[in-house]
């Protein structure tokens, strides 16, 4: 919150005492809106209500009960607050906590209430009469401003909307008094901490081709082959990117006997990561091939075999997991045979008490679900196995995390929304907010594949080092940026990840 403009920003008991109790000798006018892109009409509306009265308090919806569209509201409360509070018209700004501005007009008892010209056109709605009846109660009075020019904040935002993801950013750091130097200090803190990592290792090709044309008998593309690009993905980068930022890793998998194998152990031995594969002779080792031409995916051919896990396997994994003394533990599910109903519950059971749970479950085209993982402390699912695990594809991102976060009843969720960035939810309840929401920090989009992975590992590393998930998301988030700048599960490194929270705190200071 601008500091400059904080002494108008109030609370309703801070408001009450400024304004008074009536009669009063400066008479208060109230507006109550969203206002989530302030406009001209926004601006109209306004003035001719400050006409109308001494004071004018304008008081705006909290976020969590913003219910306009899935992604509303755009902009968040304190953003909000602030660009009402910077208008000279303004008296004093309010972040309405309740679902309407009835009890607030009940305890702040405004000699008006300002409401746009649309709230009478055709007949008074009901909630517009709830708040006249609430006026009428103690003598206060309604007045509608004129509607000769309307604007619609959601019409404009569907056209265009703004980017605001440093605007945002800064606008959460400062309400939750979280620093620059704060982030860094988390960053440089992962050598204190031991993870443990149990997944599905994926082989990541990337066969770049030439076009040469169409078969002339069948709609085939003909391409010449160059070369074939490998990266250990799937739980492998998540153990690398925590390596890679400075954590002890210890790593399980299971993996086929094939030369995709030697391929990984080779990885995992240049990465310094804990490697104790189970090698099963009798399933290959996951490879997923991308054929690409002129820098576009063509087509992707998966060699898998989503079996099971042998009881045998499954009874080495539970004895690492028992022997571990890792303050974290990282289950990275990518439902290829290591995770299921069967096998996440005696695993969980071996789980250190003391260690960080998290979780993360990529689904994909397959059969999975991330409520299985009941009770982490941490889980970060995408949008569209928040919808696959609760059969909801309907409800906007907000009641899906929301709910996603009580069925669960995990401490904190992340749910990814790709290119619209995440939003978190936290325990225990809403002080000073359950929720929030970062825009994305991708400033040139190369390849999403592989973003969660570099989200799910930095932002444990914080969560465990700072015990904050704000600093968790943020960091998670800008790690996911710098993936998806560039082609292939490339870990990323703390250094990138300074340099880019760095230019934030540059063009912070400029703006």
């Amino acid at each position: 919150m601008n500091a400059k403009l904080s002494h108008k920003i109030k609370t309703v008991e801070e408001l009450a005492r400024s304004i008074g109790p009536r009669p009063r000798a400066r008479t208060v006018i109230m507006c109550h809106g969203m206002f989530d892109i302030v406009h001209p009409g926004h601006l109209r509306h306004l003035m001719y209500a400050k006409e109308k009265a001494d004071i004018l308090v304008a008081s705006i919806t909290a976020d969590h009960h913003g219910t306009k569209g899935p992604f509303r509201p755009y902009v968040p409360q304190e953003l909000r607050a602030s660009n009402l509070a910077a208008l000279e018209v303004v008296d004093y700004v309010l972040i309405d906590q309740n679902p309407t501005p009835v009890e607030n007009i009940r305890t702040l008892q405004p000699d008006y209430f300002a409401k746009g010209y649309e709230y009478c056109a055709e007949g008074i709605p009901p909630k517009t009469q709830e708040e006249m009846a609430a006026l009428e109660s103690y003598g206060g009075e309604m007045v509608f401003t004129p509607g000769d020019v309307v604007y619609s904040s959601s019409a404009l935002l569907d056209m265009h909307a703004p980017k605001l993801s440093l605007e945002k950013l800064l606008a959460l750091m400062d309400s939750e008094g979280v620093s620059f130097e704060a982030l860094l200090r988390a960053l440089r803190s992962a050598s204190d901490l031991k993870v443990h990592v149990v997944g599905d290792t994926i082989v990541d090709g990337y066969s770049h081709c030439s076009l040469l044309g169409g078969a002339p008998k069948s709609p085939t593309f003909s391409v010449k082959h160059e070369r074939t690009d490998l990266f250990a993905g799937g739980a492998a980068v998540v153990a690398r990117h925590l390596k890679s930022a400075g954590a002890q890793v210890s790593f399980a998998t299971v993996l086929g006997e094939d030369p995709l194998k030697d391929f990984v152990v080779e990885e995992m031995r240049a990465a310094g990561v804990e490697f104790m594969p189970l090698v099963d002779r009798t399933r290959p080792t996951t490879y997923k091939e991308r054929f690409l031409a002129d820098g576009y995916k063509m087509l992707q051919v998966d060699r898998v075999d989503n079996r099971t896990i042998s009881d045998k396997d499954l009874h080495q994994l539970c004895e690492g997991l028992g022997a571990s003394s890792a303050h974290i533990v990282i289950f990275s599910d990518f439902r290829h045979g290591m995770f299921n109903r069967n096998t996440i519950g005696k695993l969980t059971r071996e789980i250190p008490q003391s260690a960080l749970k998290v979780a993360d479950s990529q689904v994909s085209n397959r059969w999975g679900n991330i409520l299985d993982f009941a009770d982490f402390d941490l889980l970060t699912p995408n949008e569209r196995e928040a919808r696959f695990a609760l059969a909801d594809q309907d409800s906007g991102v907000r009641p899906l995390a929301l709910e996603l976060f009580r069925q669960s009843r995990c401490r904190n969720l992340i749910l990814k929304l790709g290119e619209r960035g995440l939003i978190t939810y936290r325990s225990p309840g809403n002080e000073p907010r359950e929720f929030f929401i970062l825009d994305s920090f991708v400033e040139r989009l190369t390849d999403p594949i592989g973003a969660g992975d570099a989200l799910l590992a930095y932002a444990s590393l914080a969560l465990a080092q700072s015990g904050n998930i704000v600093i968790a998301s943020i960091l998670g988030s800008v790690a996911a940026a710098i993936a998806c700048e560039r082609q292939g599960n490339v870990p990323v490194t703390p250094g990138e990840t300074e340099e880019r929270i760095r230019s934030l705190e540059k063009t912070a200071q400029y703006a």
